[in-house]
This record gives C-alpha cells, structure tokens and sequence, in this order.
C-alpha cells in the first residue's frame, strides 16, 4: 500500500519535471525567472502604462470641459410620508398650550 502511494507521488513529480521543460533545480528556477521578468516587461507593464496613460487624459479632458453634465438629484423623500409604504401614517398632534 504504502508502495503504490510514493509510486504515484514519483509519477505526479516526474510528470510535472517533464511539463516544465524538463530543466531541474537551479537552472529551471532561472529560467522561469528569465521568462517571467521577460513577459512582465514585455506584456504586462506596457498594458498597465497604456491603461493608466489613458484614464489620465480621460481625467484631464473631463476637468477641462466647461459644458460638460453633471448629474443633480432631488433627495429621496421619506416612503412613508410619499404613501409609498402603505398603512397607517403617524398623526401630530397639535397641543393649544
């Protein structure tokens, strides 16, 4: 039992070894990092520059215009005083002092 256990532990390390390229150690933790700065500096912070580049001329074309809309809301009213909440609303009294 125990046997076929580190059987399957061997083949699950041997089959990720392989997808890896096959390097071991030292060597395949370089290359990863070779390939890891290389994709970063090449398709990850070109992408995130642009994007950022882009809402900032948004930003600064949204600040510039005069006429541009701005959204006015009324305030939202209480729903039982509008009737819509139905039942039986609360009755001030007036006193006569």
């Amino acid at each position: 039992m125990a046997s076929s256990w580190r059987r399957t532990v061997g083949n699950v390390r041997s089959f990720v070894g392989n997808s890896m390229g096959g390097l071991r150690g030292g060597s395949n933790l370089a290359s990863w990092a070779v390939a890891c700065t290389l994709a970063y500096f090449l398709w990850v912070k070109p992408s995130r520059d642009l994007k950022r580049e882009q809402e900032e001329r948004a930003a600064l074309a949204a600040a510039s215009d005069p006429y541009r809309y701005i959204e006015k809301t009324k305030p939202i009213s209480d729903p039982q005083e509008a009737g819509l909440i139905y039942g039986k609303r609360q009755e001030f009294k007036k006193s006569d002092d």
